[in-house]
């Protein structure tokens, strides 16, 4: 149920919905399997396969509910412990015998009498055996016919309550920023495996493509070959034009083998990613297919407001936020050891009769405890805890940082990438119609006996590398957009069936992770901005 609510979630990035015959993944998945024995998917298809089925993301998700575990487990430690004890003990009556009423020395003073007095002192009268000698009459012989019970037993109930101490509220508030992390450490992954599953689909389209095109320029040479045959067969061209054509074509299979070879390869790799099992039956055929074309759809960005979107929305940055807010916390709860500790014990207690093992001459009562203490001096033992936790605190508030200026470098790589990949379309396109039109220029010129045979293999190389270039140009820029959208948190939305995996925390102003803010959430006093115009001013007035 929690997965597929999350796709549910996501759905509303891709535009599924509006797609008619849309079944979901699952179904869709069934029915390739039954019809053609390989699945086939689209890339929204692949990538609501892959939040259901991929393990990195159910290990994320299996992350947050160990989280409130431990949430359920710290928090134990404040709220009342209830126990119960039960003891049970039989013992031989010759062993009862002679452990209480055995022969004494009485050179303290103490006789077997006196110690059947002190035994029966204060016994109800039911719990008195038949003796034969009155007790009150001293006698020199010793008393050895008192009846003792063989068995004894007791049982307690005891509840314990935390009263007051500094450590324990702290470290269950640091639970709560600890499920907080896991939950945007999930969302992290998900994001990621969004952009893992579109570059590794556009892989597959483009060296299927790749393919199409070594296939179609195998074939060209093969017509060339063939031709070059037969103008030698006639007498009107010599065996050297036969044999250059032969040695280009030769040259041209090995690229085909390895363009076949990429895509297999890129083939398993996606069905790795969407956590499809190999199947003997397979063998060595593909284990999918795949449906769709490499798009082009140029994207206008402002690379300043697509960094701050990054910094508000990316799960990477409140993850680290997550962070920084625990370990202040598990500061508190060190500080919180020189603090006193008071807790509180009660219960009832239920206790056999020594000589009697009847539950109706039971002695019953109850008990109250109250415990405190405090450190009055332990050496600089925790003073050295605190200064342990104070620094790892500053490690995490020097992370936040640098993932702040990773963030900033991810979507600036992706930017220029995206702009490098979009120029080299824009070129290659009208490349890829000039080495066409050469090709077709260089065979007629050929036919027409104006021209030679290598203008037309030369011609034939470039329209190929034409061709890749462009491949290759729509392929980078297709996954450098889905790593502009991961590294500014455009990846994916997400809706309020989500929120069994979100905690409520989450959506509130403490992961607010925009420019203006520093690693603890706080309003930064002075912008960066800012400094860099009093910097700048300061040096313009210097200089006059």
């Amino acid at each position: 149920m929690t997965r597929f609510f999350l796709c549910l979630g996501i759905v509303a990035t891709f535009g599924i919905l509006g797609q008619p015959g849309f079944a979901g993944s699952e179904g869709m998945y069934r029915e390739t399997v039954s019809s053609s024995r390989v699945p086939t998917f689209t890339l929204d298809q692949a990538i609501l396969t892959a939040l259901q089925r991929n393990p990195t993301l159910l290990n994320a998700e299996q992350e947050i509910k160990r989280t409130r575990g431990v949430i359920i487990q710290v928090r134990a430690q404040a709220l009342p412990q209830i126990n119960a004890n039960a003891n049970f003990q039989w013992t031989d009556p010759n062993l009862t015998g002679a452990r209480i009423l055995g022969n004494t020395s009485t050179t303290s003073g103490f006789t077997p009498s006196a110690a059947a007095a002190s035994l029966l002192e204060g016994v109800p009268a039911s719990q008195v055996g038949d003796a034969r000698t009155p007790l009150a009459a001293p006698s020199p012989v010793p008393v050895r016919n008192v009846e003792t019970s063989d068995i004894s037993y007791a049982i307690s109930v005891t509840g314990t309550q935390l009263i007051f101490n500094g450590t324990t509220f702290n470290q269950i508030r640091g639970t709560f920023f600890q499920r907080d992390s896991a939950y945007f450490a999930f969302r992290n992954v998900l994001d990621q495996l969004i952009a893992v599953v579109k570059t590794q689909f556009y892989q597959i389209i483009v060296n299927r493509d790749l393919v199409s095109v070594n296939e179609e320029n195998v074939r060209l040479l093969e017509a060339q070959l063939k031709d070059q045959q037969n103008r030698f067969e006639a007498g009107t061209v010599p065996r050297f034009n036969v044999l250059q054509a032969d040695v280009q074509l030769h040259n041209q299979i090995p690229q085909l083998i390895a363009a076949q070879n990429n895509l297999r390869i890129s083939k398993l790799q996606l069905a790795k990613t969407l956590g499809l099992d190999f199947q003997r039956r397979r063998g060595d055929s593909p284990p999918l297919e795949v449906i769709g074309d490499m798009p082009y759809i140029p994207r206008p960005i402002e690379l300043a407001d697509a960094i701050e979107m990054g910094k508000q929305r990316r799960a990477f940055l409140k993850q680290a936020r997550a962070n920084v807010l625990n370990q202040l916390q598990q500061v508190r709860a060190t500080a919180g050891q020189w603090l006193p500790n008071v807790t509180t014990t009660g219960g009832g207690e239920w206790v056999s009769s020594p000589i009697n093992s009847s539950w109706h001459d039971i002695s019953k009562g109850w008990t109250a405890l109250v415990q405190g203490s405090v450190p009055i001096w332990d050496s600089g033992a925790i003073a050295g805890q605190v200064i342990q936790q104070r620094a790892l605190l500053s490690e995490t508030k020097i992370t936040y940082d640098d993932d702040v200026r990773q963030v900033e470098l991810e979507i600036q790589q992706a930017y220029s990438n995206l702009q490098q990949n979009r120029e080299l379309i824009q070129s290659q396109e009208k490349n890829v119609e000039l080495a066409d039109e050469a090709l077709r220029l260089a065979k007629a010129r050929l036919d027409a006996g104006a021209g030679v045979q290598l203008d037309v293999l030369n011609a034939t190389v470039q329209l190929l590398q034409a061709q890749s270039t462009r491949l290759q140009a729509l392929f980078g820029y297709n996954s450098s957009l889905a790593e502009f959208d991961r590294a500014t948190g455009a990846q994916s939305s997400y809706s309020e069936m989500f929120a069994n995996l979100r905690p409520r925390a989450t959506t509130t102003k403490t992961y607010y992770t925009g420019s203006d803010v520093d690693a603890m959430g706080k309003p930064k006093e002075v912008s960066e901005e800012r400094i860099s115009t009093t910097t700048t001013r300061t040096r313009r007035t210097s200089s006059k």
